[in-house]
């Protein structure tokens, strides 16, 4: 039945006669905020012909014209109920800065005349979610960076680099369950109790995949190997995650490599300091992971 909050996107069979599948999805002035951003970001792109940049660079691109949009926190988390793709383009945190301008390099590589909320919001799904597919479950997402990693890399969204920029070292002897040990913090749990066991399920499957990493110790010397556009995914060593931060990788004319990203200290989207220096000024901070985008 369609609601004020909820809409049915019906999906028919090639011969237009039978209901294949029904999902149900939140409307889009619920999913989709900055509209008028979005529209000139994407105005920019198209007049500086953005999609004929490789796609670290395109990334990039697009990274560093949501520069100055304000930090806010936990803008995932839209309902408590359904859950759906969706993108903010009034506040960033630092999973849906690095996600949307991935999205958006993504977008505008299907050259088209013009662009619509709805074709990032197709890019946010392919990316956000466990084999690419929202059923409008929460547990649909990707909730850990450790598996959006692993999960995107096996799709061939992104290349998992880590190994390839420098030296590992394996993560051991560490639990990987922040979200169901702390389920208040989360909008959709709170609302839904009930999901917390299929939650540590999965938080359980993860802890057995070896996760190696490359030590703060070690990113400086690795720096030269890190492409613009990578995403750098900040490995902390506090207890219960294994990520705690995320962001890109940004070149600069003068040869460095900064770390960009949504920034609760600067309480926006900035061009912070190298990576090994920001490693440094957080002490938690113990290394870093990297996905090439594709």
């Amino acid at each position: 039945m369609l609601t004020r909050r909820h809409f049915l996107h019906l999906g028919l069979m090639s011969g237009g006669a039978s209901l294949l599948q029904a999902k149900e999805f939140l409307p889009q002035n619920v999913t989709f905020k900055g509209t008028e951003k979005f529209q000139q970001v994407v105005a920019l792109a198209q007049a500086q012909n953005w999609a004929a940049l490789p796609m670290g660079a395109r990334v990039a691109q697009f990274g560093q014209a949501l520069r100055g949009i304000k930090y806010v926190g936990w803008t995932l988390e839209i309902d408590d109920q359904v859950e759906s793709p969706s993108a903010n383009f009034t506040g960033l945190d630092c999973w849906t800065f690095f996600e949307i301008s991935l999205g958006l390099a993504r977008m505008i590589g299907k050259r088209q005349s013009s662009y619509a909320p709805s074709d990032l919001l197709k890019q946010i799904e392919e990316t956000r979610y466990r084999g690419g597919v929202c059923h409008g479950q929460y547990l649909d997402r990707l909730h850990y960076l450790d598996e959006w990693f692993t999960d995107n890399a096996a799709r061939g969204n992104i290349r998992y680099v880590t190994r390839d920029v420098g030296p590992v070292v394996r993560l051991t002897g560490r639990a990987n369950d922040e979200m169901s040990l702390n389920p208040k913090l989360y909008r959709y749990l709170r609302a839904n109790p009930a999901l917390v066991p299929a939650l540590r399920q999965i938080e359980a499957r993860l802890e057995q995949v070896p996760f190696d990493y490359i030590p703060k110790d070690q990113v400086a010397a690795c720096e030269p190997k890190i492409q613009s556009g990578d995403i750098i995914g900040i490995v902390t060593s506090r207890p219960h995650v294994f990520c705690s931060h995320v962001g890109l990788a940004l070149r600069t004319g003068d040869g460095a490599c900064h770390f960009m990203h949504a920034s609760a200290t600067y309480k926006k989207v900035v061009v912070d300091k190298t990576i090994h220096e920001y490693l440094y000024s957080v002490k938690s901070h113990a290394g870093i992971v990297v996905g090439r985008p594709r």
